[in-house]
């Protein structure tokens, strides 16, 4: 059925032209370590600083905004003044900001701008792997690897305008091609390599422990298989992947300082930065809960069938039957001075069947219904205008039933502002340390995660432990709770 799922999901993005996601926070830096918005490194050339200033509010905005937690802003500056002087770049400026999205990321940018997720900072079990982390991205910027990919990334300027004449993208707004473009300009393989290489050895020379840099990868494998089927393609792993032969070379870096054992872990001091972080995607970009998808920041809430399976993506909400039909949930840039009908008539749609586009209200909203037809599949599709904003429903099958009809029908009627008793389902959920106590298992900690799903495999890859494995009476160990 997982083949039958992805071929509907193209359909659906066959038929329509640029998105724009509905799933981003606010805009805004945070800044850490010695650095004013207007200055320059020393030795660094002045353009990367304007590339760096330019892409940085886009890529806040496409990470769903700053995420900002005190304690581990502080252990970021602290250990990013740390790697630069084992790096011999001490005049070298850094932005380092913590992006507000449970993805495993963690990338930078010309002009000394690093972005780390707070989902990469809850994966980590100590500050040796956050190094790792953080002095490859060092690495890059050092060999002017992201240089070199800000020019290629020049070079997609073509593509842009490709993709803008052949589907109505626009570059600049539209955030699945803002990501697309990031991986356009990935780094090569060997600039990869090359960071690893040098960032084991500046995590080394700040005295952490070098070997953490294979271990993290590892467990950054751990974690992709936990999470397949939920990704979203756009992590830390899909650019860096985490290949044997990766980790082989990261051991073999590790080992030119020493054996296993050498260097720091600082794991209590790291846990203390993390403890209290928020895990898992933000409520206020949108939740689900059930077959309910709740926006409360948005204030709107709309719902599917029982036989619809929900998916909350970066720039758009999916839905998937077991019957074959799908459903694609996104927002849309529509003037206000065009009508509903207008725009949906203006060309977007492939197929777009004229005489079935009907107007109405309901639950107090305006919205356009139509359906459109291509080679191998029907689509119902609806426009709606609320709070100033346009958002889409596409739903998709091979042929049309009274079945599909309904569905269709009764989620976009569920449509409405969000209520009172709407937020009382949502969970916010926290990173707690807790301390083993004598006797105790990883069942016993994993159980106190209520409402977390798969919490016992959740538990083990979070805290880097494996089926079986003791815990340590005295030692912190990383559990979800709600908040």
């Amino acid at each position: 059925m997982k083949r039958r799922h992805i071929v509907i999901a193209v359909a659906l993005a066959g038929l329509l032209s640029g998105c724009t996601s509905v799933f981003t926070g606010g805009v805004g830096t945070s800044q850490l370590g010695d650095r004013t918005a207007d200055r320059v490194a020393a030795g660094a050339d002045p353009g990367d600083n304007i590339i760096g200033q330019r892409e940085h509010p886009k890529i806040v905005a496409t990470y769903g905004g700053v995420y900002n937690h005190r304690p581990a802003e502080i252990m970021l500056a602290r250990m990013a003044g740390k790697l630069l002087v084992a790096a011999e770049q001490p005049n070298q400026s850094l932005t380092v900001t913590i992006l507000d999205s449970p993805e495993v990321n963690a990338f930078a940018l010309p002009g000394g701008y690093i972005y780390v997720t707070r989902g990469i900072l809850a994966l980590a079990s100590d500050e040796a792997e956050l190094a790792a982390v953080l002095s490859h991205e060092i690495a890059h910027l050092t060999l002017r690897h992201a240089r070199e990919r800000s020019n290629r990334e020049r070079t997609s300027k073509i593509v842009d305008r490709v993709i803008s004449g052949i589907l109505g993208a626009d570059p600049d707004t539209d955030q699945s091609l803002a990501r697309s473009k990031l991986s356009l300009a990935a780094f090569s393989q060997a600039q990869e390599l090359a960071a690893d290489r040098t960032g084991v050895l500046v995590a080394g020379a700040a005295g952490y422990d070098p070997h953490a840099a294979a271990r993290f990868l590892s467990q950054m494998g751990r974690f992709a298989a936990f999470t397949e089927g939920n990704k979203s393609g756009d992590d830390f792993l899909s650019s860096h992947p985490s290949t044997p032969s990766r980790i082989e070379e990261a051991v073999k870096s590790a080992r030119q300082l020493g054996a296993p054992g050498i260097g720091e872990q600082e794991r209590e001091r790291y846990q203390r930065a993390i403890d209290g972080l928020a895990f898992g995607p933000n409520p206020e970009n949108g939740t689900i809960v059930g077959q309910n998808f709740i926006y409360p920041a948005l204030k709107f809430t709309f719902a599917v069938p029982e036989n619809y399976q929900l998916s909350n993506g970066s720039a758009s909400v999916v839905a998937v039957a077991e019957s074959g039909t799908a459903l694609r949930f996104d927002s849309a840039e529509v003037p206000s001075t065009l009508s509903l009908e207008d725009y949906l008539r203006s060309g977007w749609v492939a197929g777009l069947n004229g005489d079935s586009v009907r107007s109405g209200k309901h639950n107090g909203v305006e919205r356009v219904t139509a359906t459109a037809t291509t080679e191998k599949w029907f689509f119902r599709i609806a426009a709606l205008r609320y709070e100033g904003r346009v958002y889409r429903f596409i739903f998709a099958a091979e042929k049309d039933s009274k079945q599909f009809r309904r569905e269709f029908e009764r989620t976009i009627d569920s449509f409405r502002r969000v209520r009172g008793e709407d937020l009382k389902k949502i969970q916010n959920f926290k990173i707690d340390i807790v301390t083993a106590r004598q006797g105790q298992r990883a069942g016993d900690l994993s159980a106190m995660m209520a409402g977390v799903k798969r919490r016992d495999e959740l538990f083990l890859v979070l805290n880097g432990l494996y089926p079986g494995d003791p815990l340590v009476p005295g030692q912190g160990y990383k559990i979800i709770r709600p908040e």
